[in-house]
């Protein structure tokens, strides 16, 4: 009796020990309670934009020659018009010189056949009236007249020399200018490519030679991003942005859409997109920003307040979300509305204060499933 008994126990834990090892565990899952707040369907750009200037020109002169003036340097404040380089030119100051020299000259003449003409026209006015009153013979009076517009002549004649050479000089000063540099804009010099008595080359057409001077105007500024090429119809001019910069972490400017590009780029081995301008709306509050810095923008395309939200990581393919229920994990269908990285908007499926899994990447959470809330709460 006593060894039945016995065997009776043993059996008994063995089926006890049994039951334990093999009845189903409950998984452990990260849990975030539906609730109500703002959804916003939005665009990121593809790759980084870039902080740009709203006027900024590569300097470069006409011609080549060696640098024999150089008015600033790199980091230089510079006004509209002041010059900044210049070639040396002496040769072409020399034949200026001489184009003034020869203004001067036809003016001169001008003058002296123009007074021989006023002279001439008056003894023309002379001899035809002696040759009405009979005092001198017809072909006298003619011989005055034909002196007369002959003098005449010449005076035009030498105002045109004075035209010729007044052009020839203008010809020498736009000469000049070929080998010298003004600032088109206010500004500020970045770069200079070039020192005082080196040779300065140009860049012809289809070489890129670094220009001589950079000028940046850096008082207007404005972010340009690529966009992918299937986003592109819903970018419009005037959308609300908002931008952010590496070099300003944690804080976000806004911004508006300024310019659509009207053509889609093709970059090798890169995915096509369309670039977008985005101005900053308080360039106030932007700080002391630099040409070049890179940054990214996220254009808002519709905005809900107050609307039921879920996190969207936590939305599984068909669009069923997981729900802890009694101990078990239930697939839930639900209807969607905007969304974003972030959000979805839930219209349908679930009701504010249900719990649903975040954690869908742990093994063991299907639905079905046995479930525990993880110590760690979903945020």
């Amino acid at each position: 009796m006593r060894r039945i008994v016995i065997i009776a126990l043993i059996l008994a834990v063995l089926a006890g020990a049994g039951f334990w090892f093999t009845r189903e565990k409950a998984v452990s899952v990260l849990l975030t309670e539906v609730a109500t707040g703002t959804v916003e369907a939005t665009l990121a750009n593809t790759r980084a934009g870039t902080v740009e200037a709203c006027q900024r020109t590569k300097l470069s002169t006409i011609v080549g020659g060696r640098i024999e003036y150089l008015g600033v340097k790199e980091g230089d404040k510079v006004k509209q018009g002041q010059l900044l380089l210049k070639l040396w030119n002496d040769d072409q100051q020399a034949n200026s010189a001489l184009a003034a020299a020869q203004v001067a000259l036809a003016g001169k003449r001008s003058e002296e056949v123009c007074i021989a003409a006023v002279n001439a026209e008056k003894e023309a006015k002379r001899q035809a009236e002696l040759q009405q009153k009979g005092f001198v013979s017809p072909s006298r009076e003619e011989a005055a007249r034909t002196e007369a517009a002959v003098r005449r002549a010449s005076c035009d004649t030498a105002k045109a020399d004075i035209a010729q050479a007044e052009a020839k000089l203008k010809s020498t000063r736009v000469e000049q200018g070929r080998v010298a540099l003004y600032a088109p804009f206010d500004g500020i010099v970045a770069k200079i490519v070039g020192e005082l008595g080196e040779y300065s080359t140009p860049s012809p057409p289809g070489v890129p030679t670094p220009p001589a001077i950079d000028l940046i105007d850096d008082s207007c500024l404005y972010v340009n991003a690529p966009m992918d090429e299937v986003d592109a119809p819903k970018i419009s001019v005037g959308q609300t942005v908002r931008i952010t910069l590496d070099a300003l972490p944690g804080q976000t400017l806004p911004g508006t859409v300024k310019r659509v590009a009207p053509y889609v780029s093709a970059v090798e081995k890169q995915a096509r997109t369309v670039d977008i301008e985005v101005d900053f709306t308080q360039p106030e509050n932007t700080g002391k920003l630099l040409v070049g810095y890179s940054a990214d923008v996220e254009i808002i395309l519709q905005r809900r307040e107050n609307v039921l939200r879920i996190p969207s990581a936590s939305i599984l393919e068909g669009n069923k979300v997981l729900v802890l229920k009694e101990g078990k994990l239930e697939a839930r269908s639900i209807k969607t509305g905007i969304a974003n990285w972030q959000h979805t908007e839930v219209s349908e499926g679930l009701q504010a204060g249900e719990r649903i899994v975040t954690s869908l990447e742990r093994a063991g959470v299907v639905a079905g499933a046995k479930a525990v809330q993880d110590e760690k709460v979903a945020k």
